[in-house]
């Protein structure tokens, strides 16, 4: 299963400073994926990471999940 840690490589992110807001994303993006069917062992640290970047906007209001990220995320529940 993917950790907050592995998000965070595959963003480039490093040190703790930001992981209070990280982990609000990181916990919404698993949660949205295991609710619509997704064994959290498909969950991919690219989908993840893809749904966290979407949404961390820094409070701009615009934070959306993007195109790519519900295509990737039916794909995920069909496995």
């Amino acid at each position: 299963m993917i950790t907050i840690e592995d998000v965070k490589g595959a963003l480039g992110i490093t040190g703790n400073y930001q992981d209070t807001a990280i982990r609000s994303h990181f916990d919404e993006v698993v949660g949205y994926l295991t609710d619509a069917g997704v064994d959290p062992e498909n969950i991919t640290v690219g989908v993840a990471a893809r749904g966290v970047s979407d949404l961390w906007n820094y409070g701009a209001g615009a934070g959306r999940l993007s195109d790519y990220f519900y295509e990737r995320a039916k794909q995920l529940t069909l496995r």
